[in-house]
């Protein structure tokens, strides 16, 4: 089963279970006691998963390593490429 499959599921379990409490389809004293909570739930699950998925994404952009030697090797890589293209001819706009 695929991530968006399993996603799907779980998310459609839980609006089924939501919608049978709303509508008072399943009852008990405690969901009676609890339906404050209980009819705003995927708002704030919806809210609280935004604010989690963007901190995962801020703090792995905060914690993004650079690779300063793989970009030393790239550069010179690029060097030696714009040399051999040179010398078949190709002409660059940063010659100078």
């Amino acid at each position: 089963m695929t991530k968006l499959l399993e996603w799907l599921f779980g998310m459609c379990v839980f609006l089924g279970i939501w919608c049978a409490l709303t509508s008072r389809q399943i009852q008990g004293q405690l969901f009676e006691e609890w339906m404050y909570i209980i009819i705003p739930m995927p708002f704030l699950l919806v809210t609280i998963f935004g604010l989690y998925a963007a901190t995962v994404v801020l703090w792995r952009v905060y914690t993004f390593n650079n690779c300063e030697e793989a970009a030393k090797e790239l550069q010179k890589e690029i060097q030696q490429a714009k040399a051999d293209l040179r010398q078949k001819g190709i002409t660059f706009n940063d010659d100078k």
